[in-house]
C-alpha cells in the first residue's frame, strides 16, 4: 500500500470519527442547553420538536462524515456514482423521518392542547394523513430524480390521471370537503338540534365524510349529503346555549281587566315553569300586549325552557293551566265575531 493511499485512509477514518464525536456533541448540547432554554418558554411545542429532531440530526451528521470520508479515498472514486446514490437514498430517508416526526409531534401537541370533539379530532388526523401522503410523494419524486428518471412525463401523466379521477369523484370530493368544513367550523355538532331552511328538524347524529345523519322527533333517520347541508341555511337551537325562549300567542275579550289578565297569566306561567320538567325555574315570565284583534286584545306570553324539545310539554301544560285560571277568574277569550249591517 503506497503512502498516499494510506494517508487517505487515515484522513477518512479521522473524518468519520470526528463526525461521530460532533454528532454526540450536538446531541448532548441539545439535551444540556437548548432543551433547558425551550423548557422556559410558554409552550411545550418547541421542546417536543427538538426531541423529534434529535436522532435524525445525530444520524445526518454521521452520514455526512462517512460520505466525506469515503470521497477522500481515491481508490473508490470509480464507484462515486453508486456511493452518491446510496447516500442520497439514506439522506432522503433521514429527511423524511425528521419531517414526518415534526408533523406528528405538532399534531399530537395540538390534539393534547385543544379541546376538540371526536369528529374534529378525526378530521384533524385525516388532514395529517393527507399531509403525510404529500410528504411521501415529494420524497418519492426526489428518489426518481436521484436515479436520473425524467419527471416531466410522469408529472404530466399524473396530471391527466388526477384530472380524470377528480372529475369522476367530483361529487364525493365535494361532500368530503364539505364534511371537513362543517366539522372544523363547529357551527353544528353531534347532538345539536337543528332546523334546515326547508323546515326539516332533528338531532345531528353523525357527521361523516360523505353525509350527515339527522334523527327527527318521530325517530326517522334522514341522510343529507354534506355539500347540500353546507349550502343550506341552518338554525341551530343548541348554539350558543340550549336554553331558549318560547313565545305563546293569546288574546282576551275587549272588556277584560288587562292588569288582572297580566297578573293571572304570569302566575300561571311561573307555576308551570316551576313544576314542569324542562322549564327554567328561576325565569321571570312576562307578557306583551301587541295588537287590537278582530275579537280580542292580543298578546304574547314569553317563557323560558331548557331546550327546544321541552317547549312542547311546557306549551301543553301552560295552555291547560291558563284555561283553568281564566275560567276561575272570569276572563274571557272571545270567539270571532262579525257584525252585518243591512241597508234599508
Amino acid at each position: 500500500m503506497n503512502v498516499s493511499l494510506y494517508t487517505n485512509y487515515i484522513i477518512a477514518v479521522i473524518i468519520v470519527v470526528a463526525s461521530v464525536i460532533m454528532a454526540k456533541l450536538v446531541y448532548y448540547m441539545l439535551r444540556a442547553f437548548v432543551l433547558k432554554i425551550t423548557k422556559k418558554t410558554k409552550t411545550s411545542l418547541d421542546d417536543k420538536i427538538l426531541k423529534a429532531l434529535e436522532r435524525p440530526m445525530f444520524y445526518a451528521i454521521i452520514l455526512t462524515g462517512i460520505y466525506i470520508g469515503l470521497k477522500c479515498i481515491s481508490i473508490i472514486s470509480s464507484y462515486e456514482s453508486l456511493i452518491h446514490t446510496i447516500f442520497g437514498l439514506i439522506g432522503i430517508g433521514i429527511g423524511l423521518w425528521a419531517i414526518v416526526g415534526v408533523v406528528n409531534t405538532f399534531v399530537a401537541w395540538y390534539l393534547e392542547k385543544q379541546r376538540l370533539t371526536r369528529v374534529q379530532k378525526t378530521v384533524f388526523l385525516s388532514i395529517r394523513n393527507i399531509i403525510d401522503i404529500i410528504i411521501y410523494i415529494i420524497a418519492f419524486l426526489f428518489i426518481l430524480h436521484l436515479f436520473n428518471i425524467e419527471l416531466t412525463p410522469i408529472l404530466a401523466s399524473l396530471g391527466i390521471g388526477g384530472l380524470a379521477i377528480a372529475l369522476a369523484l367530483q361529487s364525493t370530493l365535494s361532500n368530503y370537503f364539505a364534511g371537513l368544513y362543517m366539522a372544523t367550523d363547529g357551527s353544528i355538532k353531534i347532538g345539536d338540534y337543528i332546523e334546515l331552511e326547508n323546515g326539516l328538524k332533528g338531532y345531528v347524529e353523525k357527521i361523516g365524510w360523505r353525509s350527515t345523519k339527522m334523527r327527527t322527533l318521530p325517530n326517522n333517520l334522514v341522510v343529507i349529503p354534506n355539500s347540500k347541508l353546507a349550502e343550506s341555511i341552518i338554525t341551530n337551537y343548541y348554539d350558543p346555549t340550549e336554553e331558549m325562549s318560547v313565545v305563546i300567542p293569546c288574546g282576551v275579550a275587549y272588556d277584560s281587566d288587562l292588569e288582572k289578565v297580566e297578573k293571572v297569566t304570569k302566575d300561571v306561567a311561573k307555576k308551570v315553569l316551576k313544576n314542569t320538567e324542562g322549564g327554567v325555574k328561576d325565569f321571570e315570565p312576562f307578557i306583551r300586549y301587541n295588537k287590537f284583534g278582530d275579537s280580542n286584545i292580543e298578546f304574547s306570553i314569553i317563557l323560558r325552557v331548557k331546550n327546544f324539545v321541552s317547549k312542547y310539554i311546557i306549551t301543553h301544560e301552560f295552555i291547560k293551566e291558563l284555561m283553568k285560571a281564566y275560567n276561575k277568574n272570569k276572563i274571557e277569550i272571545s270567539w270571532p265575531v262579525r257584525k252585518i249591517y243591512r241597508g234599508n
